[in-house]
C-alpha cells in the first residue's frame, strides 16, 4: 500500500516539465530516442557541447542530425539492436555543423512490456581533455624523435635527488640500485606525496634504459577507452576520425613507461596490459597485427595492493607480473629523522625560485612540525613551505608567521593547536604566580632568599615579579 502510494506520488511529481528540468541542470548531457532511432528528447548539456538547439533536434531521426556515424558505430543502435546497456564507451563524431564531438557515453535500453521502445544515453563532453592528451602524446614523440637531444629523455631525478638519512629510505635505495639493472617490472606502493615518481624515474636513471625514453601515465587523469588509445595507439578507422597513432608503449620501446595510479585502471584494460607483459607485444586499437615491444613497466599505487587484490580492483595475474619487485615507500611520519633535511631543501628551492634569503624555521616551527602527522606527506610539506615564503622575505620562519596559511589539514591543525597551547600556558602561569607569592610569603619579602629556595637567579625571580604584577613589599613584616 505504501509503495503504491509513493509510486502514485512520483507520478504527480515527475511531470515531463520537471522531468525536462532535472535533466537540463546535469552537467552530462541526456538524449533518448525510441526504437526507430527518432530523437524524442535533447537536454540543454548536449546542446551546449555538441553546439545544436533542441528544437532544431527533437523529432529528427539520429543519423539525419549526425551524419558521420554510422549503425555500427553509434552506441544508441547497438543498444536498441542488442538491448544490452554500454557503459563509458568512447565515442567520436561530427554533428551535421561540421563540428568533432569526443563523449564517454553509457548507453541503457528503455524496456517496455518486455519490447525495446528505445534508449537514453548519457555523455560526458571529453573533447578538450583529448585535445591536450594528443598535445601530449605530440610533444613526448617529439622530445624522443629529436636525435639532438641529451640523454635521459622525459627524466628530471635520479637517487641522488632523493633526500633522507633515514634507515627505511636507505635501505630502499640500496635495493633500487640492484633492481635498477634488471628488466623486472616494478610495483611502487606510497601514500600520496611519498615521491613514488621520485624512485620511478630514479629506477630508469640507474638502468641500462637510461639513454632512452621515460614516459609517465596517470591511470586516472582520463576515461578508460581513451587511456586505451594513449598506451595502445590506433588505426585510421578504428572508430570515427581515428588516425594512425602509436601509443606510449612504442613511443616507450627500449625504455620505461611509468603508470601512475594503476588501481584507478579498469579491469579489461588491465587485461590487455597483462598480454604485453606476457609477451612483449602490442597491437593498436583496430590493428590485425602485433607490434613487438621492448619496455619495462614501473607501476604505482597510493593503496596496499593486499587490499586492492581484496576488493577486486587489481587482477591476481597483473599483480604478480607487476610485483616481481614490490616496494613500500614511508609516509613522512615514519621518518621523521628526514624532516629539517627536508624543511631546508624546500627552503633552498623557494629562495632561489622566489629570490629570497630565508635562512632556515625556528625551533618551536620545527616542533609543530615534528608533532604533525602530514597526510600529504612530502608534498604538503613543500606546499606549506612555499606557501608560507609568499610571506616571508628574510630571516627565519617563525610560528607567527604559519597563520598567513590559507588552505588544507595543516591550517587547521594550527588554527586548534594555539588555543590549546595558550590555555595549558595559562595554567602553567597560575602555577608558577602561587608559588612565589608563597615563597615571599615564607621569606617575608626576601627577594635573595626566595630565589635560593626556587632554585632560580635573583634576576630571573624579580622579571617574574614583574611579569606577574607581584610587588614584594606587600610581603615585609
Amino acid at each position: 500500500m505504501f509503495m503504491e502510494k509513493t509510486e502514485d506520488r512520483l507520478k504527480q511529481l515527475l511531470s515531463y516539465e520537471r522531468i525536462k528540468q532535472i535533466f537540463d541542470a546535469l552537467d552530462e548531457g541526456i538524449i533518448i530516442v525510441d526504437k526507430d532511432y527518432r530523437i524524442l528528447f535533447y537536454n540543454k548539456t548536449l546542446n551546449r557541447f555538441e553546439g545544436l538547439d533542441s528544437t532544431s533536434v527533437v523529432g529528427k531521426k539520429l543519423l539525419e542530425v549526425f551524419p558521420s556515424l554510422t549503425p555500427k558505430e553509434s552506441t544508441i543502435y547497438q543498444v536498441i539492436k542488442t538491448g544490452q546497456p554500454l557503459f563509458n564507451r568512447f565515442q567520436q563524431y561530427f554533428n551535421y555543423k561540421g563540428r568533432e564531438i569526443k563523449t564517454i557515453n553509457t548507453t541503457i535500453p528503455i524496456i517496455e512490456n518486455g519490447n525495446i521502445a528505445g534508449a537514453l544515453e548519457i555523455s560526458r563532453d571529453i573533447t578538450e581533455i583529448y585535445v591536450l592528451s594528443e598535445k601530449v602524446k605530440e610533444l613526448q614523440q617529439k622530445l624522443i624523435g629529436n636525435k639532438q637531444k641529451k640523454n635521459n629523455v622525459g627524466l628530471k631525478y635520479s637517487f641522488d635527488n632523493i633526500i633522507g638519512k633515514n634507515k627505511k629510505i636507505r635501505n630502499i635505495i640500496e635495493v633500487l640500485k640492484k633492481v635498477s639493472k634488471t628488466t623486472s617490472s616494478v610495483l611502487i606502493y606510497g601514500e600520496t606525496g611519498t615521491g613514488k615518481e621520485l624512485f620511478a624515474q630514479s629506477i630508469h636513471a640507474e638502468s641500462p634504459r637510461c639513454s632512452k625514453p621515460f614516459i609517465a601515465q596517470n591511470c586516472a587523469a582520463l576515461p578508460e577507452t581513451l587511456i586505451e588509445a594513449i598506451l595502445f595507439g590506433t588505426t585510421r578507422g578504428s572508430f570515427t576520425g581515428a588516425e594512425d597513432k602509436p601509443g606510449l608503449f612504442e613511443q616507450a620501446d627500449g625504455g620505461t613507461l611509468l603508470l601512475d595510479e594503476i588501481n584507478c585502471m579498469g579491469l579489461s584494460l588491465q587485461s590487455k596490459l597483462l598480454r604485453v607483459l606476457q609477451e612483449g607485444v602490442v597491437r593498436r586499437i583496430g590493428a590485425t597485427r602485433d607490434i613487438p615491444v621492448d619496455v619495462r613497466i614501473i607501476a604505482t599505487t597510493n593503496i596496499q595492493p593486499a587490499e586492492l587484490l581484496k576488493q577486486g580492483k587489481l587482477r591476481n595475474d597483473l599483480f604478480y607480473r607487476l610485483g616481481v619487485v614490490c616496494i613500500e615507500i614511508p609516509p613522512l611520519r615514519e621518518r621523521m629523522d628526514d624532516l629539517q633535511d627536508l624543511v631546508e631543501f624546500f627552503i633552498d628551492k623557494y629562495n632561489r625560485k622566489f629570490g629570497k634569503n630565508i635562512k632556515g624555521i625556528d625551533e618551536k616551527v620545527l616542533a609543530i612540525f615534528r608533532e604533525y602527522s602530514w597526510p600529504g606527506n612530502i608534498r604538503e610539506l613543500e606546499h606549506v613551505i612555499e606557501g608560507v615564503m609568499n610571506y616571508v622575505d628574510e630571516g627565519i620562519i617563525r610560528a607567527r608567521d604559519l597563520k598567513f596559511l590559507s588552505f588544507g589539514s595543516f591550517k587547521n591543525y594550527i588554527e586548534k593547536r594555539p588555543s590549546s597551547e595558550k590555555n595549558m600556558q595559562s595554567k602553567i602561569d597560575e602555577y608558577e604566580r602561587k608559588l612565589i607569592i608563597q615563597m615571599l610569603k615564607t621569606t617575608r619579602g626576601n627577594i635573595t632568599k626566595a630565589a635560593d629556595k626556587l632554585g632560580m637567579k635573583r634576576q630571573s625571580l624579580q622579571y617574574r615579579l614583574k611579569k606577574y604584577g607581584i610587588k614584594k613589599d606587600e610581603f615585609f613584616q
